[in-house]
């Protein structure tokens, strides 16, 4: 549950921050595809309280653009509205200006105070829940010990270290243990156009919370956000998206991270190259700020609340200039496993596969696997073997054994010949 208190209902334009002109010709668009309707329905579509619908309806009937077409009883509740051909063709006009017809959206200055009340940097997490949220993980107390300090700095972080131990499972694992529900709008507006925020595909379905009947539902209620991306990340991301058809503009990658986590993957393989991704970030980073620029050239600024966690397999001193690694205030480095460390992820595999563990297999693969093929040991060689070894079995259509011979071809495959 969060402890956020959800937003309350507006009670007029005004309270909503919205131009009327706005709301009548976005009431419009939806009525386009409805043959019949009532003020119930525009309203659960629109988000806005029946009264203020209500309000904008009344004028459009004056201005015969909407008609009733029966009715109950004398109740405005009651009736059954349609559109006019006058409707129609203004409700098209209105989709050539822009085609967003979704729920309507809140005020930048609204959507700033949300932000700034759901915090990143108030969020509490103790000792036990992060050894919860990792416990699925061989991770070593004094490298639990770093990252529950950096967890809730509300610092950039950066995780470094070879590839295939962890970097990327652990910094998922942080963003699970995250505290709290937010409070997300479907949109925002600024200067008349539309930024979409809300996403089912990055921030899942709402949480269920039994918000009181005055919650404003322009506004959703999902986990704290955690929005990964790795080597596919350019600049155009990190801005405003214009859709030139659909006329309305997708919300960069970091704004809809806000009140969340923001994981840069594989940071130094990106298709920008390190210093103009890390220049982009300078302002953000320090001032927690981001600008934006819509495409008629108005500039504004948007709130950048957001736990921002780069890992890399690169030597960081090798990737980016010293200036920037200074703004970096947590380097945490994610090594090798040691032999006992290995053990228990290799047994934990096992367990997991229902694969009896060998001792005499697990020697071979340190004295003959690694020593053959000439490979450094990582954390993740342990699931990827069994893997290989599953595969082998259910091909050959036997039951699955940890053997010598299943782990030499395991080897094999996955190493190359030795």
């Amino acid at each position: 549950m969060s402890v956020i208190d959800a937003p309350r209902c507006p009670a007029n334009l005004q309270d909503a921050g919205l131009d009327k002109g706005f709301i009548a010709d976005l009431i419009l668009k939806h009525l386009l595809c409805m043959v019949q309707f009532r003020l119930a329905d525009v309203a659960e579509r629109v988000k806005l309280p029946t009264s203020i619908v209500e309000q904008v309806i009344d004028e459009q009937r004056k201005e015969s653009l909407i008609e009733v077409k029966g009715a109950a009883n004398y109740s405005a509740m009651s009736y059954l509205f349609r559109l006019t051909e006058a409707g129609r063709r203004r409700g098209h006009e209105a989709m050539e200006l822009s085609r967003y017809a979704g729920p309507a959206p809140v005020s930048l200055e609204d959507y700033w105070d949300m932000v700034q009340l759901q915090s990143v940097r108030n969020i509490r997490v103790g000792e036990e829940e992060l050894k919860a949220a990792l416990s699925h993980l061989v991770v070593n107390d004094a490298l639990r010990g770093r990252l529950g300090p950096a967890m809730i700095s509300g610092q950039a972080v950066l995780i470094y270290g070879p590839s295939g131990n962890g970097k990327t499972s652990i910094a998922e694992a942080l963003g699970r243990v995250l505290p709290e529900n937010i409070y997300l709008p479907h949109a925002v507006t600024v200067g008349g156009q539309v930024i979409c925020i809300y996403d089912p595909v990055s921030h899942g379905e709402p949480v269920a919370a039994g918000d009181p009947p005055d919650h404003d539902t322009r506004w959703v209620l999902v986990r704290r956000p955690v929005m990964v991306t790795g080597g596919e990340l350019s600049l155009k991301m990190l801005d405003l998206n214009f859709d030139p058809i659909a006329k309305y503009y997708d919300a960069s990658l970091q704004m809809k991270a806000n009140n969340g986590l923001f994981i840069l993957d594989d940071f130094g393989r990106q298709q920008a190259d390190p210093v103009s991704l890390l220049n982009r970030w300078v302002v953000p980073l320090e001032r927690q700020i981001d600008h934006m620029t819509l495409h008629t050239g108005k500039k504004f600024v948007v709130p950048f609340d957001v736990l921002t966690l780069f890992s890399t397999d690169l030597n960081p001193k090798e990737l980016v200039h010293e200036a920037f690694l200074r703004r970096l205030h947590y380097k945490i480095k994610i090594d090798r496993p040691t032999d006992l460390e290995y053990l228990s992820i290799f047994q934990a595999v096992c367990k997991a596969n229902k694969l009896e563990f060998s001792q005499a297999v697990y020697a071979y693969l340190h004295e003959q696997g690694y020593g053959r093929h000439r490979v450094a040991r990582n954390a993740c060689h342990p699931r990827d073997l069994v893997k290989l070894i599953l595969t082998r079995a259910r091909y050959e259509q036997r039951v699955p054994q940890l053997t010598l011979e299943t782990m030499s071809a395991a080897c094999a495959d996955y190493f190359g010949e030795g």
